[in-house]
């Protein structure tokens, strides 16, 4: 704890970049939020995906992204195209390539159903905080110990967000479902965490009193080799996924192992720095 305002700067300064990427450039969002359409092709002689987005280009088709998932197969996000116009590109891709082409998925969003995913995905969230916050001051028997779990949660996704802005400026990501399923799963592996230390906090706290501070120095260097070896068991697995798993659920999973990171740092060097500055202003305030 005698560094806590370290951890606080550097989370501090994640934040910032994250906030400042998501000023200038924003969250490039897909098309599940913004509506449009999906295609995924099996293409029998591969031409590449640069000829086939020329092909959609040509006929007046927005083309969002091209991501090849396999052999020969494309999965292309695109603006709203009609029923005519896909038969007319397909014709044409076969002409090009010369050989069979086969459609394999065909999905289409409107602009409403997208509107309506946002409204409950910060619903979700919301619901998910405020979940989180009770149960932990619950018990707990302290609402300090609630609202700093989840202010730890709130530091894990913006740096969560933060980055991904960063990820679609200079990667391309879109935020899509998949996104919003690594977000949701976040802020239950962030606090989780963050439980384990709060009660081996109460548990010292019982057994032999004393200020918080030296009670949550003694939790945290009990904890973190538990806390480590958790987190590093999910990394691994997440940056096996991120080299093995193609292309399709790439930046699901470098969400997730952003989010990982971040959780691991948030618990000791978030979540506890809070409660224990929030417990010393409370103590000086009182005399």
């Amino acid at each position: 704890m005698k560094y806590r305002w370290l951890y606080l700067l550097i989370s501090g300064s994640v934040i910032i970049a994250g906030i400042f990427s998501l000023v200038k450039w924003g969250l490039p969002i897909g098309v599940e939020f913004k509506g449009g359409s999906i295609l995924e092709y099996r293409i029998e002689k591969d031409i590449g995906g640069n000829q086939i987005e020329n092909i959609f280009k040509e006929n007046k088709v927005e083309v969002v992204s091209v991501q090849k998932t396999g052999g020969s197969t494309y999965l292309l996000k695109l603006g709203q195209i009609g029923s005519d116009q896909r038969s007319k590109v397909q014709s044409q891709i076969e002409k090009v390539s010369g050989g069979r082409v086969e459609e394999l998925r065909y999905e289409t969003v409107g602009p409403t159903v997208g509107l309506e995913l946002v409204k409950k995905t910060l619903y979700g969230m919301l619901i998910a905080a405020s979940g989180i916050l009770l149960w932990v001051a619950i018990q707990f028997k302290s609402f300090k110990f609630g609202v700093s779990a989840v202010l730890a949660m709130l530091h894990d996704s913006l740096v969560v967000i933060g980055t991904y802005s960063i990820l679609g400026h200079f990667f391309g990501a879109e935020v899509d479902l998949l996104f919003v399923t690594a977000l949701l799963t976040i802020l239950s592996f962030s606090v989780h965490d963050t439980i384990i230390v709060y009660d081996r906090i109460r548990e010292s706290q019982k057994r032999l009193g004393g200020s918080l501070y030296d009670l949550a120095n003694k939790a945290t260097s009990e904890t973190m080799v538990r806390s480590l070896n958790n987190s590093f068991v999910v990394i691994f697995m997440m940056i096996a996924l991120l080299l093995l798993g193609g292309e399709t659920i790439r930046y699901f999973v470098a969400t997730l192992l952003v989010g990982t990171i971040s959780g691991a740092y948030s618990s000791p060097f978030v979540a506890v720095p809070i409660l224990v500055t929030w417990d010393e202003l409370q103590k000086r305030s009182r005399k």
